[in-house]
């Protein structure tokens, strides 16, 4: 797949380029540029970042970092059993558990909400930093929403973390999950509270708690375009000019109207054509797990 000339590879992450020494000089530099394109899409164009994970993958299978970014890119596109393939096999070569939470998202995608909150109480959390336990947290509770407990969710998501005024940065996403919880609940009141707070905490915009607190305000956002602007504006009338216009109405004699000789003087209207419709494919199910 093309990779823009300014992509040279030393863009990656130190520990990442730690472990591709162990492949030619050559092989290890293909292998990061097409990390880099990994990292640079799997947001905006997942489908692209997925392409060259796979490329990747192919070049350096036995590299954890490059199992790693392929299962990510493959999480970005709902393929969850893919995604879990290839967290399991990085996991097996570092022996790391950060991804355990994500793994247990994949359980999700995969219709086996049981099986993420079995993973919820295993030893390995345990082990994780405080982020990574807040996100196995999140997936807790969106494991207990697959399960319509939703009383059991709000429950989940209640902790030292949810109550700190500090902010760090799960903290918007914690908040948003819990008032998202309150109000799947009926607890409204409470909901827009929790939205509130979660606004304050999101600095960088990454959820649409903004637009869930106008939402339940009653605020509805409208174009830009004002329906003066929208529809063509009438001219005023000079009421003097009319007047006098219509006094010269009966020396005006009308202007017989034209009809055309034949057919041929007639415009014809034309017609376009493009009743072609294409059919987009998703695989994975329609709505991606919410950690």
């Amino acid at each position: 797949m093309p990779i823009p000339d300014d992509v040279t590879g030393d863009e990656i992450d130190k520990d990442v380029r730690q472990e591709l020494q162990s492949l030619p000089k050559g092989l290890a530099e293909d292998v990061s540029r097409n990390l880099v394109m990994v990292a640079r899409l799997i947001d905006e164009d997942p489908e692209g970042a997925y392409g060259y994970s796979r490329v990747a993958l192919r070049l350096a299978s036995r590299v954890a970092a490059v199992r790693e970014a392929a299962g990510f890119a493959a999480y970005a596109n709902q393929k969850f059993s893919e995604a879990l393939a290839e967290f399991r096999a990085a996991r097996r070569m570092t022996g790391n558990v950060d991804l355990w939470p994500v793994m247990a998202d994949c359980e999700r995608g995969l219709g086996r909400p049981e099986k993420a909150l079995d993973m919820a109480g295993a030893p390995e959390v345990q082990k994780l930093d405080k982020a990574g336990q807040v996100e196995m947290r999140l997936v807790a509770a969106g494991a207990r929403r697959d399960m319509d407990q939703l009383d059991a969710a709000i429950v989940t998501l209640q902790s030292p973390e949810l109550a700190s005024n500090s902010v760090q940065p799960w903290t918007a996403r914690l908040r948003y999950a819990y008032a998202d919880a309150l109000l799947a609940a009926g607890r409204e009141d409470e909901a827009r509270e929790w939205f509130a707070k979660a606004v304050e905490s999101d600095k960088d915009g990454s959820t649409d708690a903004s637009d869930r607190l106008a939402e339940l305000d009653g605020v509805e956002f409208v174009d830009a375009m004002t329906e003066d602007e929208a529809e063509p504006r009438t001219a005023p009338v000079d009421l003097d000019t009319d007047l006098e216009d219509d006094e010269d109405d009966d020396e005006v004699e009308a202007e017989p109207t034209r009809v055309p000789a034949d057919e041929s003087e007639v415009p014809q209207a034309e017609v376009s054509a493009d009743d072609e419709d294409e059919d987009d494919e998703q695989d994975g199910p329609e709505d991606a797990p919410r950690g």
